[in-house]
């Protein structure tokens, strides 16, 4: 698997090819901001965007847990927040009382806009949900980036994993209005973008971790072969909006999530930290849950 990232090493952007192995030391290249994003418009696949990161970069070596080093969103535009996180809902197979007919004409799942890219979380960060969440929900997901041109052409970048935790016991209050509100929770991604097509085989297990204890636990899957719908046809469908085609903006989309922790009867709780073992790609997204604070605006 093609893997590539990006992230700051004291204060500095620099990129890295792989994913870095706990305890060993691991190349960075120091690369411009929008480079990799000039290099997925560009074309020539994998190989044209590790060169753009390695060819002519000065280097640092690094290990994990390095105090300089803070990882960033896959491509995300730190200059200008150009970015947006949004999903879609009801997706996947389980969901579903029957298999989709072969020529079935294409229903658009349901879909939201959770927030712009510089909302998103990195791994070890705590996401922030709500002060009062009524149920809570996590959801380990297929992340698709998408990069536009200048014309305001998608150009499809690669996957990564995410964690689009949410509140489903607002949601289920009021399925039709309150939405948006349940999905006002922060969202977490690994920073690895897999630079291949999105994969048909996605499996791993999902743990919540209580006071150093596993509370509950449970095995996930999320590729294509999970899925009821065509990711071609509901990202043929999404694009068609004009406003999700701005040039230069980078679109981190989300294809939805199995059944999880509320589905067992679960309930997360303030402090829990939940733990994505994607087993089948090597790589973990951990996160604690953090309550917010309810602030009134001041006039």
């Amino acid at each position: 698997m093609s893997v590539i990232f990006e992230c700051e090493y004291n204060g500095r952007r620099y990129a890295g090819l792989g994913v870095p192995v706990p305890g060993e030391r691991h190349t960075l290249y120091e690369v411009a901001e929008g480079r990799l994003r000039e290099a997925v418009i560009a074309g020539g696949g994998p190989a044209a965007v590790a060169a753009a990161v390695t060819e002519g970069a000065g280097t640092v070596s690094v290990t994990l847990g390095d105090p300089g080093l803070r990882f960033l969103p896959p491509l995300l535009p730190t200059g200008s927040n150009n970015a947006l996180v949004n999903g879609f809902m009801g997706t996947h197979r389980s969901k579903f009382d029957r298999a989709p007919e072969p020529d079935e004409e294409f229903t658009p799942p349901n879909y939201y806009l959770k927030g712009f890219g510089s909302w998103l979380r990195m791994p070890g960060e705590p996401l922030v949900t709500p002060a009062d969440p009524v149920w809570l929900l996590e959801e380990p997901e297929i992340g698709l980036v998408y990069v536009n041109d200048e014309d305001g052409t998608p150009h499809y970048a690669g996957y990564t994993f995410g964690n689009d935790l949410n509140d489903i016991g607002l949601h289920l209050k009021n399925k039709w209005a309150w939405t948006p509100y349940a999905k006002l929770c922060e969202t977490s991604v690994t920073p690895w973008l897999f630079l291949e097509e999105p994969p048909q085989t996605v499996t791993g297990r999902m743990t919540i971790e209580r006071e150093g204890a596993t509370a509950w636990g449970g095995d996930f899957s999320c590729g294509l072969d999970s899925l009821y719908h065509r990711v071609e046809d509901m990202t043929q469908y999404l694009f068609s909006y004009p406003l999700l085609r701005r040039p230069g903006l980078v679109n981190y989309l989300l294809l939805g999530a199995d059944k999880a922790s509320y589905h067992d009867g679960f309930r997360i709780e303030d402090g829990d930290r939940l733990v994505i073992d994607v087993t089948s790609h090597g790589v973990e997204l951990a996160n604690v849950v953090q309550y917010g604070q309810a602030v009134a605006a001041r006039s």
